[in-house]
């Protein structure tokens, strides 16, 4: 007879939790992203390099590919030192009713305890 215990689970558990909240990325996850498209561009910008050592008889070629390995640094570098864009929240802020969706209390009897006597109003 196989008894089931509170050690084992009915489904398999994930390496990583299920994401529940709107939290941003933590910094080091933010930074690894950052290195890997910055090593990404710049792999990008060797090859391009290599490239137009390879099309030098084709100027056209060479060229394109000379421009693009030289502005590649700079750009990799911008995208590097950016962040990603904040989260716009809006605030959950109290805005009164307009006037005419007022409800008025309907009137009632009043009644006033003074001193343990009641008094009618």
């Amino acid at each position: 007879m196989h008894v089931a215990s509170s050690q084992q689970s009915a489904r398999a558990r994930r390496a990583e939790p299920v994401l529940i909240t709107q939290a941003e990325p933590s910094l080091v996850e933010q930074h690894a992203a950052r290195k890997k498209r910055y090593v990404l561009t710049m792999a990008v910008r060797g090859i391009s390099l290599v490239l137009a050592a390879v099309f030098y008889q084709t100027v056209w070629l060479m060229l394109i590919f000379a421009v693009l390995g030289t502005i590649l640094p700079w750009i990799a570098v911008v995208m590097a030192n950016d962040r990603p864009p904040k989260k716009k929240v809006d605030a959950n802020r109290y805005v009164p009713p307009r006037p005419d969706r007022i409800l008025e209390a309907p009137p009632r009897e009043r009644r006033v305890i003074e001193g343990g006597r009641v008094i009618d109003g």
